[in-house]
Formats: C-alpha cells, sequence, structure tokens
C-alpha cells in the first residue's frame, strides 16, 4: 500500500459494501496478507490428501498413507504460519522462513506436498513473507527542504566550488556506506 495514498473518509451516501471494501483495503494494506493467504492455502491441500479417498463406483482409493501424521502436523503448522502473518507482523521473518522449511519437508513426507499444489503455495507465501517491509507513513515534518533534491550542490564562493556533503551522507570518514542511512545502500 502507498504510504502517500489518499486516505478514505467515508461519506453519508455511501453504501455499507463500499465502507466494508475500503476498511478491508486498509486493514490487509499494512499486513503481509497474500504472503499469510498463500500459505495458509498452502497447508489444505497438504492436510486433506494423505487423508482423501476416491470413490469410483463401488471402489475406494485411499491415499491413506504412513506419513499422515506427519502431514497433519506441517498442514497445521502452515494454516498457523498463514492467521500469525496476519495478526503478528513482526515474526515475518521466521514465518517466511518456517513455512518455506515445512513446504520443503512436505516434499517427502507428504504426498509429494500435496501433489504440488501445497508446496507451490506455501513456497510462494514464504517468500511473500520474506520479501514484505512495512511501508513508513510519509510525515510532513519529514519532508526535505523545498530546494532539495537529494544531489550535491555547489557552495557558492568556495574554494573551486567544490561540492557540499549531501544530507544523506554521514559526516564521519570512519564509517562505511554500509552504515549510513541506517544500514541502507543507493545507487547513484
Amino acid at each position: 500500500m502507498n504510504p502517500q495514498a489518499p486516505v478514505y473518509v467515508r461519506r453519508s451516501d455511501d453504501a455499507w459494501l463500499t465502507a466494508v471494501y475500503y476498511r478491508f483495503h486498509a486493514w490487509s494494506g499494512r499486513r503481509p496478507f497474500w504472503a499469510g493467504l498463500f500459505t495458509l492455502i498452502g497447508g489444505f491441500p497438504i492436510t486433506y490428501f494423505p487423508y482423501a479417498d476416491l470413490r469410483l463406483g463401488n471402489v475406494t482409493l485411499a491415499m491413506a498413507t504412513t506419513a499422515g501424521s506427519g502431514s497433519l502436523i506441517i498442514g497445521v503448522l502452515l494454516i498457523t504460519l498463514g492467521l500469525a502473518l496476519w495478526f503478528q507482523q513482526g515474526i515475518r521473518v521466521f514465518a517466511g522462513v518456517a513455512s518455506i522449511l515445512l513446504a520443503l519437508v512436505s516434499l517427502p513426507v507428504s504426498n509429494l506436498g500435496g501433489f504440488f499444489i501445497g508446496f507451490g503455495f506455501a513456497m510462494v507465501g514464504g517468500a511473500l513473507a520474506l520479501a514484505w517491509a512495512p511501508g513508513a507513513p510519509a510525515d510532513e515534518t519529514d519532508a526535505a527542504p523545498a530546494g532539495d533534491t537529494g544531489k550535491a550542490e555547489m557552495t557558492p564562493g568556495g574554494p573551486q566550488d567544490i561540492p557540499a556533503p549531501r544530507l544523506t551522507e554521514t559526516a564521519y570518514a570512519s564509517e562505511t556506506t554500509a552504515h549510513a542511512d541506517g544500514g541502507r545502500n543507493r545507487a547513484g
């Protein structure tokens, strides 16, 4: 969600469905919603397939394996991690790594990871959880001064017009660029 996007203010003539949509959109924009959804969906086939049976007339094909309890544990953990991603955003790195590891373990344990359906959803959900970062809201006080473009400016009248330091550069020469800007580097 773009932190600079306008905030929805409910008008009196809006339908309740519109208000619910915008509230849900605001709720899901502040958390790794898609990561949680993919992880949650990935847990269901991994849990279901070892206990499923297919009936063809009078013939029953059962896919019960000895790894049924392992599949149940992996599936329930993936469902729990998906819900935790929605309601506890602070554990997104742990939940992402755990869902990727559980998806990999589900390949040999639970019918090839729920016939690759649950495996794929859990892998994508874990990757999205690791990639998600909370957006910082743009405050008016944090905005740069009016003429600032982030580029080095020339100091008028200085010796040979030496460029002044950027606002983001550190004042200490002993720090490396990895320590500047709170650990973030930028090219250019």
